[in-house]
């Protein structure tokens, strides 16, 4: 069993399953999804198929469950690099990238734009075309107060269990969305759940989009206390202390990070984020104050002019 995000899949496969590379690695009972035991002649696995084929490790049963992780790994871990290069860092540690996935919400964008306004900050929104299609207007005034719009699928799947035509599908949806509210495609893209494998991260790039990852996702969708959500948002204010001291000093050398919040539900529109909008009232100031800026993603990775 793997466990994916907030839930878990039991899809095994049968006794025995081909992995074709340049040599045939039989692989007992694995724990992999049946659609993750693909072939490994496509490019974004090459490198980890010659692992396989060449390391005798792999054709073991105790092998297969080290494949099965380093594979889990790659479609689950936000840091991962494995199937595509993602953004997961700002370019400077003085530089926090807010973005927020699963809207248009009216019940809550609107208010958080104006949140946001009041700290002059600047943020990403990852946005679901279905939503998009009923709410032109919201998108459209998220671009006018200065902030950016990313495509987060048509229906927010799972797209690790997708065949790359049904990835297409979404992505090419909720682009034509974004594409007719605003008179321009988005460059963004961030998979629904973190979630990709071997064909998302390329369908978004044929689209002509960089994906779009995090540093820290605390988990406000969860029914928790607002207190419990301000807590789990304290690691932004402790890396830009370790890196930024009161706020006075010079940015050291780094990297800074990529806040995943949510102002929307996946489910239904007009979910309820209020937690979410009470969290970001608390430590706008405080992270203001610590000297951090809050930009677009756009702006998290641009590098300034010599």
């Amino acid at each position: 069993m793997v466990q994916i995000g907030k839930g878990q899949r039991h899809w095994h496969c049968s006794e025995s399953t081909e992995l074709s590379h340049s040599e045939t690695v039989r692989v007992s009972r694995s724990p992999l999804p049946c659609r993750m035991l693909y072939s490994l002649r496509s490019p974004a696995v090459e490198n980890f198929g010659t692992v396989l084929s060449m390391n005798p490790l792999f054709i073991t049963g105790s092998g297969a469950l080290t494949a099965a992780g380093a594979l889990a790994y790659s479609a689950v871990h936000p840091r991962s690099q494995f199937f595509g290069r993602t953004i997961c860092r700002t370019n400077s540690p003085r530089k926090l990238a807010i973005t927020f996935d699963d809207g248009p919400n009216p019940a809550i964008t609107p208010k958080l734009l104006d949140l946001l306004d009041r700290h002059n900050a600047k943020a990403t929104f990852f946005l679901i075309g279905r939503y998009v299609r009923e709410c032109p207007e919201l998108v459209k005034e998220i671009i006018a107060r200065g902030h950016t719009a990313g495509n987060h699928t048509e229906t927010h799947p799972n797209l690790l269990w997708l065949a790359p035509t049904q990835v297409r599908v979404e992505l090419r949806l909720c682009h034509n969305a974004i594409s007719n509210a605003l008179g321009s495609p988005p460059k963004w893209f961030r998979p629904p759940f973190g979630m990709r494998n071997p064909w998302v991260i390329p369908a978004a790039r044929d689209l002509g989009y960089r994906t779009v990852m995090w540093t820290l996702i605390p988990g406000d969708w969860q029914e928790k206390p607002v207190e419990w959500l301000i807590h789990r948002m304290q690691p932004i204010a402790d890396h830009a202390q370790r890196s930024l001291g009161n706020g006075s000093k010079p940015a050291a050398a780094g990297t800074g990070d990529v806040l995943c919040l949510h102002d929307g539900t996946h489910r239904q529109m007009n979910g309820d984020r209020s937690r979410t909008l009470h969290a970001l009232e608390h430590w706008l100031p405080r992270w203001r104050d610590l000297g951090l800026e809050f930009v677009t993603i756009g702006e998290a990775v641009q590098t300034p002019a010599p």
